[in-house]
């Protein structure tokens, strides 16, 4: 088994876990705002000394690279660039809306509800949310089966979905489609749900070099214009 580092910082929240062979996994997180900027670093040597370990001793270094907070996400991706770089480490990108699918698999809800396709959305800011379409698969993280899509709230396509998970529930509510499923509103990313898919993946051999790691911008436009918020609030 891997010994990986799993950072976010795409939400309010700045998450850490560290994950070293088949042992249970290290978290931290916590919502912080604007603050994840100081505790990032802090917190992964904090878990590396824990564990008596050194960054060398990883085998990669995973990252959500969004969709999500434009700062946010830049900020976790420049940390692990640094990290990765002067260690000599792969890193693994892992789409936040995957993450938080590979999470939702294991909460009560999910098994109760047992759905052969669901939809993870997050709200976006700006009157939007970022929805994708997920597959259940046995024995394994669930499969996305369309692209990550950039909407308004009342444009997810929940035809033939069982549960509806994720931050756009309680952003939108009433402007979300006519739903008879199951709803998770209080499901949210964290730095587990990046290990998930990070173990999934570099069990495949699928790593990068740090020099490919990119953010993931699903909307190039990062604010509104005056005009255009007069515009959504009439």
């Amino acid at each position: 088994m891997a010994n990986l580092l799993a950072i976010d910082t795409s939400s309010a929240w700045c998450s850490v876990s560290l994950s070293l062979g088949d042992q249970a996994p290290e978290l931290r997180h916590e919502a912080v705002s604007a603050g994840a900027s100081q505790l990032l670093l802090p917190w992964v040597e904090s878990l590396l000394t824990n564990a008596n370990i050194t960054l060398k001793d990883l085998d990669a270094i995973a990252v959500g690279i969004g969709p999500g907070a434009f700062t946010g996400v830049r900020l976790g991706v420049a940390a692990v660039q640094g990290l990765a770089i002067s260690n000599n480490l792969p890193v693994i990108p892992v789409c936040s809306l995957d993450a938080i699918a590979a999470q939702l698999i294991d909460t009560s809800t999910f098994k109760k509800t047992n759905p052969p396709y669901f939809v993870i959305a997050i709200d976006a800011r700006m009157e939007e949310v970022y929805w994708a379409k997920y597959q259940t698969q046995t024995n394994l993280l669930p499969k996305r089966i369309s692209d990550i899509q950039l909407t308004k709230p009342e444009n997810i396509d929940l035809v033939d979905i069982g549960l509806l998970a994720g931050s756009a529930i309680n952003a939108f509510g009433e402007r979300l489609p006519a739903f008879q499923g199951v709803l998770d509103s209080e499901i949210s990313i964290s730095a587990l749900g990046i290990l998930a898919c990070a173990k999934q993946s570099f069990k495949g051999g699928f790593h990068h070099d740090v020099r490919q790691l990119e953010p993931m911008y699903v909307r190039n436009k990062v604010a509104l214009t005056t005009a255009e918020r007069e515009e959504a609030f009439k």
